[in-house]
């Protein structure tokens, strides 16, 4: 396989037209002995330019699709999927419309949420499951998991959001005593 041990660039384009859809899976990629200084070179050349190179590379005896991305001071070869291998979503979007107002209080709500560090975020799922392996080791008690809330009416959480929002926003600012 040609493209084994090394990764053939085939060019460059800038990241924004790479479609996420397509990423699969990263991967640190180290430079191979004597070639420190064209790896950092090609890391600190695609950091300026914002691009990505775009390589073939084998991964366990397959030829993949890749792209070669600076982090960190460092490349990252991120898989991607061969454009046979994306399948078209068909008619999956709904056709049900939206008014103005929806979407204006969407929007809204959208602000309201904005930033979130996703680095705090956890899998609720895997906590779960290592309290009921520990539970079962220890011979403690297993806890039986809640009922899921019921799905909230969207427009109606939008609405109250937005109400809640300008209330905070109306408050008049409190007054120094003289």
């Amino acid at each position: 396989m040609p493209t084994k041990r090394t990764v053939d660039v085939l060019g460059f384009v800038p990241f924004e037209d790479i479609d996420p859809i397509s990423f699969g899976r990263p991967y640190y990629a180290a430079p191979g002995p004597g070639a420190d200084r064209p790896y950092t070179l090609l890391v600190e050349a695609l950091a300026r330019t914002g691009n990505v190179a775009v390589s073939k590379v084998a991964l366990r005896s397959r030829e993949r699709l890749a792209l070669l991305r600076p982090r960190h001071g460092i490349l990252i070869l991120q898989t991607l999927l061969w454009q046979d291998e994306l399948r078209d979503p068909g008619d999956l979007a709904p056709s049900t419309p939206v008014t103005d107002r929806e979407l204006e209080l969407a929007e809204v709500l959208i602000r309201e949420l904005a930033g979130i560090n996703i680095g705090e975020v956890h899998a609720e799922y895997a906590h779960a499951l290592e309290q009921l392996v520990d539970a079962k080791i220890t011979g403690g008690e297993l806890v039986e998991p809640a009922e899921p809330a019921p799905a909230l009416d969207l427009l109606a959480a939008l609405e109250e959001s937005v109400r809640a929002a300008e209330r905070a926003h109306e408050r008049p600012a409190a007054r120094p005593r003289p």
